[in-house]
């Protein structure tokens, strides 16, 4: 029960973004808003995450990191009511809802980020559980993806609002599970060091560790920029271009984020936190997301072929995220875990926050160019990999934290 109410998190948090992708179109007629303002409902969440994620990731170090979770589900929660009725009661909605999604946002900064360094403390002992049970978190974070667009599509289907209303119940379903379920690890609230010793100890470890640090961030901010980018994208062209709309257009998204939930799964149960295994996996996934993004634009029109890319592209992003979640939570020291781990999931947000908007910009004119250089920029990182992520140094850093 604790790693299902630890799960419940990204899935809730993941729900109150994705979900609300498909309805972004329904959203422009009903608020009469274009789609750059659209996409700014999805980017607006993330800004306020990437602000104060290292906050949360700070404080969770400091307090503990239960005692962060709850507020900051209270604080999803009542973001999601205040869009909510904005939506429903308001004539002029649109500057209220960004409010409520700034709320949610900053929810997701101190519950999210603080999974992975939870699950660190939890298992310290064992690398191989804490792979695994990094593995199934990474999965409802994706079977978060995976549902979203179906649960958003159906209830919007009765109400387009209530999608909104919906992330509330989700985060206190989540609050329930958390409260009760899990408890604190043992060590959890020792003294903490004072700012400075604590300052001092994160500058220590990034000028220890900051070449693999930086390209795993990276990374992060890669794999949810391109996957971002690309949801949003079909969700306009699947009604623009072949008439897909509503709960259908749901099934059809979830497709490619169904393989991409089925490849976390699997790569959380493979690496085992062996290092080799680790670098290897980043090295395969960004050779085959880099090759397949570049063809997105090119099989627009044909949608049986649209899908098969952007599954072969869900599969290499799926397989790429628990690594790099595992390489962050088995490397880094418990008292920098949360910090460091929080700049991690902050890095994330950034390429949540840039991929909408984006591609609303480009799409028009610029779609094939756009993700050819999505495809470079994959292999500029694969070459990043390869100099940066060196074994031997890890290891070297994993021996002294056993």
């Amino acid at each position: 029960m604790c790693i299902i109410s630890i799960s419940s998190i990204p899935l809730v948090m993941t729900l109150g973004n994705s979900m609300l992708i498909p309805v972004l179109p329904i959203l422009e007629k009903k608020v009469d808003i274009s789609s750059f303002q659209s996409s700014m409902i999805i980017t607006s969440y993330s800004i306020a995450a990437i602000i104060l994620i290292p906050v949360a990731g700070y404080l969770s170090d400091r307090l503990g990191r239960k005692k962060i979770i709850l507020p900051c589900l209270l604080l999803a929660l009542i973001g999601g009511l205040i869009a909510g009725f904005a939506s429903w009661k308001m004539e002029n909605p649109y500057t209220t809802i960004i409010i409520g999604r700034i709320l949610q946002g900053m929810g997701a900064a101190g519950a999210m980020p603080i999974v992975l360094p939870l699950v660190g403390d939890l298992f310290k002992d064992d690398s191989e559980k804490t792979s695994s049970t990094l593995g199934i978190i990474e999965t409802s974070n994706t079977l978060g993806k995976v549902l979203s667009p179906i649960i958003g599509s159906a209830i919007a289907a009765i109400l387009w609002f209530f999608p909104f209303f919906s992330i509330s119940i989700f985060s206190a379903i989540a609050f329930v599970l958390i409260f009760f379920f899990v408890k604190v690890p043992k060590g959890d609230n020792e003294e903490p060091d004072k700012i400075k010793e604590f300052l001092s100890k994160v500058k220590e470890t990034f000028k220890a560790e900051g070449k693999w640090l930086t390209s795993v961030f990276l990374n992060g901010i890669f794999a949810m920029f391109v996957l971002f980018g690309v949801l949003f994208y079909l969700s306009e062209i699947l009604e623009k271009i072949h008439d897909i709309k509503g709960v259908k257009k749901g099934f059809v998204l979830a497709i490619p984020l169904l393989f991409l939930c089925i490849s976390s799964f699997l790569t959380g149960r493979k690496i085992q936190g062996k290092l080799q295994t680790i670098k290897r996996m980043m090295i395969i996934s960004l050779i085959i997301s880099s090759a397949s993004v570049v063809f997105i634009g090119f099989v627009k029109e044909q949608l049986i072929l649209l899908l098969i890319v952007t599954s072969i592209l869900g599969i290499a992003i799926g397989a790429i995220l628990p690594v790099l979640d595992t390489i962050i939570t088995e490397n880094i020291k418990k008292e920098e875990r949360g910090t460091i781990s929080s700049f991690y999931s902050s890095a994330r947000f950034i390429g949540v926050a840039a991929g909408p908007p984006i591609l609303s910009l480009v799409m028009k004119n610029y779609l094939n160019p756009f993700y050819i250089g999505c495809g470079v920029l994959g292999i500029l990182l694969m070459f990043l990999v390869f100099k940066l992520v060196k074994i031997e140094e890890i290891e070297k850093t994993e021996n002294e934290i056993a």
